[in-house]
This record gives C-alpha cells, sequence and structure tokens, in this order.
C-alpha cells in the first residue's frame, strides 16, 4: 500500500547521506515541486529527493527500497499519464542535474538526466551544432531519448537514441554502470527505445551534427480546406528532401500578426515545414505547398533553439494524447483524419497531428528496438484543455482517431507519445521478439521490478 508521510527519523537519516534538497508534504514548494506537466495529475509523494549527483540517486533508490517505498523518477515530467509522480511512495528529482557540456571537436555533448531540450539546445547552438531533440524546448532529455526520440531533425540526423553514444546510470542496486557499444551492450541496446525500465539515467552523451543554418515555415488554411491540402501535403513529402520535416496540424489558430482575423481563435489547418538550410531554399523545396492559396503564412530563418522555444505548450493544461504509425495514408485515411479534427476541443490547446517519417529514420540501425521505423507516417491526436469537465470529451477524440487509423496501424508504436495504454500495448509498442529481450535485460538489471513507474517491461 503506497505511503503517504515518512516519520522523521526516515527523513533524517537520509538527509544524512544526501547532497541534495529533501522536499515532503511539510516542506514550502512541495506543491510546486510535485506537479507535472499533465495538470489532470494530482499526486502526493511521500518524499521527493531533489538529486544533485549521482550518489545522490544511488542514496534515494537505496532509501526508498528499505522504507518500502514504490519509486517514481523524474526528469521533464512531460509524460501524459504522470509517471515521473508517485502516490506516497519517493520520487528521484532529476531536475538539479542538468548541466550539457559540448566538445565541438569530437561534436558531442554530454547532459545530465534531468536536462530539458532547452538546456541541450541552448548549449550546442553557439558551435552551430545539435542533435535531434523534441518538439517543444520544455522535454526532458533522458526519458525522451531512452523512449525512441522522436523530433523535427530525425529526417535529417536520426532519432535521439540512434545518435546516443553512451549512458551512465544507476541501477536497481544502486550501482553507476555505464552502457555504450563497447561497455555493457545489452543495457546499450534495451536504452534504444525501451524506455526507462532500467535504471536512473543520470548522464547522456550525443553525437552531434553541424547545423548552421535553420528556417521554419507555417501556413495556414481554413479547416474544411484540410482534406485537399492534407493530400497535397502527403504527394508533397513522398518526395521531400531529408532536410525537411514537420507536420499536417488542426489546431486553434492564435492571434499571431500573420494569422488574419478571419482565422483567428477558429479551427485551422496548417503545414508546418522545417527545414535544415537556408531560407531561400527552403522556399525552393516548399514551393509546390506554397501554391496552394494559403490564408496565413510565416516563413523565417532563425536559431533552432530559438525555434524550439517557440512551440513550447502552455503549463497548467489537462492532457490527454496517443498515437498510431501507419503503413501508408491513402484518401479514406486522410477523409477520416480530417472528419475528426471537428470534433477537436475549440478553441483549446490541443492539436491534430499528422508526422511524417521516413529519411535518417527509416535507414537508422535496424537492430535497436524500435519496430515502427519504417512506418511512413505517424498520427498524433494531442489534447491539451483547461477544465475537467472536458476530459470525458478531450480522452474520447483522442481515442476516436486512433480507432479510425486501425486499418493503417501497424501496432508498434513510439512509446513517448502514448499514455498508460496497457501491457498489450507496450509489446505491441516495441514489438513481440523485441519486449522477450527487453525483458531479459530488465531481469538482469532490475529482477524485482523496482523501476516499473514507466511503460513497464517486467523481468522474463
Amino acid at each position: 500500500m503506497a505511503r503517504t508521510v515518512m516519520n522523521e527519523a526516515a527523513v533524517a537519516e537520509l538527509r544524512s547521506r544526501f547532497a541534495g534538497k529533501l522536499i515532503t508534504p511539510e516542506s514550502r514548494g512541495y506543491d510546486d515541486a510535485r506537479s507535472v506537466f499533465n495538470a489532470m495529475i494530482d499526486r502526493r509523494p511521500a518524499v521527493i529527493a531533489q538529486c544533485e549527483t549521482a550518489l545522490d540517486v544511488a542514496a534515494a533508490i537505496g532509501h526508498a527500497r528499505e522504507q518500502g517505498l514504490e519509486i517514481a523518477v523524474r526528469g521533464g515530467g512531460h509524460s501524459v499519464a504522470g509517471m515521473a509522480v508517485t502516490e506516497g511512495g519517493l520520487v528521484v528529482d532529476l531536475r538539479r542535474m542538468h548541466a550539457a557540456s559540448v566538445d565541438p571537436y569530437s561534436r558531442t555533448v554530454r547532459v545530465g538526466g534531468g536536462a530539458t531540450m532547452s538546456h541541450l539546445d541552448r548549449a550546442t547552438q553557439p558551435y552551430d551544432l545539435a542533435t535531434t531533440g523534441g518538439r517543444v524546448s520544455t522535454t526532458g532529455v533522458g526519458g525522451f531519448t531512452l523512449g525512441g526520440g522522436s523530433g523535427w531533425l530525425e529526417r535529417k540526423f536520426g532519432l535521439a537514441c540512434d545518435n546516443l553514444e553512451s549512458v551512465r546510470l544507476v541501477t536497481a542496486d544502486g550501482r553507476e554502470v555505464t552502457a555504450s557499444e563497447s561497455r555493457n551492450p545489452d543495457l546499450f541496446w534495451a536504452l534504444h527505445g525501451g524506455g526507462g525500465n532500467f535504471g536512473v539515467a543520470t548522464e547522456l552523451t550525443f553525437r552531434l551534427h553541424p547545423l548552421p543554418s535553420f528556417t521554419a515555415a507555417l501556413l495556414l488554411w481554413p479547416a474544411d480546406a484540410g482534406p485537399e491540402i492534407l493530400r497535397c501535403y502527403r504527394d508533397f513529402m513522398a518526395s521531400a528532401p531529408d532536410e525537411v520535416g514537420g507536420g499536417f496540424i488542426y489546431l486553434t489558430a492564435a492571434p499571431d500578426p500573420f494569422v488574419p482575423d478571419s482565422l483567428v481563435g477558429r479551427l485551422a489547418c496548417a503545414v508546418l515545414i522545417t527545414y535544415t538550410g537556408p531560407e531561400g531554399d527552403a522556399r525552393d523545396v516548399a514551393e509546390p505547398m506554397l501554391n496552394l492559396g494559403h490564408e496565413g503564412e510565416m516563413i523565417a530563418a532563425l536559431p533552432y533553439a530559438e525555434f524550439q522555444c517557440m512551440l513550447d505548450d502552455p503549463p497548467g493544461l489537462r492532457n490527454y494524447w496517443s498515437a498510431e504509425y501507419l503503413s501508408s495514408l491513402p484518401d479514406e485515411a486522410v477523409d477520416l483524419f480530417c472528419a475528426r479534427a471537428g470534433e477537436m476541443l475549440t478553441p483549446s490547446a490541443s492539436q491534430h497531428v499528422l508526422f511524417p517519417v521516413g529519411g535518417a529514420v527509416a535507414r537508422g540501425p535496424s537492430e535497436y528496438p524500435i519496430a515502427w521505423r519504417d512506418a511512413p507516417w505517424a498520427v498524433h491526436p494531442f489534447g491539451l484543455w483547461e477544465e475537467a469537465a472536458d476530459d470525458a470529451r478531450g480522452r474520447q477524440w483522442a481515442k476516436d482517431v486512433i480507432a479510425d487509423m486501425q486499418p493503417w496501424a501497424i501496432g508498434a508504436v513510439l512509446l513517448n507519445f502514448i499514455g498508460n495504454e496497457g501491457r498489450n500495448r507496450v509489446r505491441a509498442g516495441v514489438g513481440e521478439e523485441n519486449y522477450r529481450r527487453l525483458a531479459a535485460v530488465k531481469r538482469h538489471y532490475d529482477p524485482d521490478n523496482l523501476f516499473h513507474r514507466n511503460h513497464n517491461i517486467e523481468p522474463g
């Protein structure tokens, strides 16, 4: 049974060997420390261990074992299921461990397990270097990467995990280990999409790529133009170079200077084009989409780190989202996808998204547990709203989108894109053969399933 309090002696014992900060329900700032991205989540841990070092992580894990406390691990806190916080247990909070150090000569970056994309991107930007990150700046690097890591740069540079060179990890028994191609390669394999099942990642090292220029274009149309525009976008992406990323999105048009008054506050369809190159080249490549009579337009070259911050989701909203990876996107799927846009909560921060995959993702390492790598499209109903009264409608909309896409769904899915949808969903998400191998790795590194607040892979 979950514990709701820790006795003073137990807290004092942990504090005696802990360099960071311990927060309990009586502490000032407790409510802020326990809040996560999804405002639906309201859990009260017995203690939040804000770690400064890997030794703190080991101490917190050991203490939780001794006290019989459930463990949650917090990096960015973006899990839609609220996996970063536990009721009555202990939170291993990594947010103080966010340093990012770039070696421009080897083109690598080393980041702490609590770093967000903003920490990583702003460290690499001065060197005109980058690696694939999340689609907003507040996502935690660790959980994002261990789940696979899909972002705007993936068609050019591959998934985040494809660029992973090593991970420092604290295991369930408190050991610090390094996972790389040459050290603990079984663990290193599992950390490429297997999620946070195997320990607490305290440091990650990534390979970087030159990115001297970056361009973004956002084109807007009225919602009823969606089916026609999506067909054109589908055909455009079929021959687009790897430099092109982005997505097709239904959203509530914001009152930005480039948005016509007729669209502000209303459901609109948008094409976002990201380009790993200068604006002139981006305009040339995007010409087929620029000739479709859009009503709103923003095209600009800008630093990649700045672009990431522009898309940050507002905090304090209620969340529900899911995803499917698709084998194809025929006209029937286009029509079903566009029809469901009318059921979104509008106005809201919700987004109804189709991401193109392909490029470097499809060509990436086939040996890792990324069973969806060959899928050309990903559908991602991303619901965000303010009022609890809208919870049922918001959830049902996302579930209906997923149900519509089943004729083309491959079953495998990026774990970062889904919440707590059951064990079978996780097995299908990574693929059955991968699941069995991941379970064997789990049995070796965490036989008691101490780390289970994640897309859990049980010990074999």
